[in-house]
């Protein structure tokens, strides 16, 4: 994934708008800027999962069994929860497989599923994992008050519900 690092300021993206009348300065600077910290995050936390020889795939895929009530799923539903593609989560399990954080077995009703089950491994992984995944967390956030976190969420909650616009096909939406 390509990092967002140098966004421009108002008087290059004037350039732009100059070239793109449709280009809003302050929408765009607004947009780069959520960008640009959620790249700067995401890539924060691959560092501090890389310490535990994880990146966010395999983490995710660890946290989704161990939400899971008996601590296993399905590859479809693994992939549909965590938003990627079948082949990727067979990329993703494959690996936590090779390391002996989950187990593949067969259906007990249908021997054609395929199902895949947290080890006590995987959830010894997760238990070093997630109390400094918390700590930082935690740490990061605290520099909003309550109330600014609840509108932060509030705002991103809003923004999320228009996401749509990039996936419209029409340039006159």
């Amino acid at each position: 994934m390509l990092q967002v690092k140098d966004i421009p300021n108002a008087e290059i993206l004037q350039k732009f708008a100059d070239h793109y009348p449709q280009a809003d300065i302050e929408s765009v600077m607004a947009f780069l800027t959520l960008l640009r910290v959620g790249s700067d995050l995401s890539q924060a936390l691959n560092l501090y999962l890389a310490q535990f020889e994880l990146l966010q795939g395999r983490w995710w895929v660890l946290l989704l069994l161990m939400r899971e009530d008996d601590l296993t799923s399905t590859p479809s539903v693994l992939a549909e929860k965590a938003g990627v593609s079948r082949a990727t989560m067979t990329g993703l399990l494959d690996g936590l497989l090779r390391e002996k954080l989950i187990k593949r077995f067969h259906g007990k009703q249908d021997r054609r599923q395929i199902q895949i089950s947290l080890t006590a491994l995987g959830q010894a992984k997760l238990n070093q994992v997630m109390p400094g995944y918390y700590l930082r967390v935690s740490k990061l956030m605290q520099i909003l008050t309550e109330a600014e976190s609840q509108q932060l969420m509030a705002l991103l909650e809003k923004i999320h519900q228009q996401r749509h616009v990039f996936e419209n096909q029409s340039d006159n939406a």
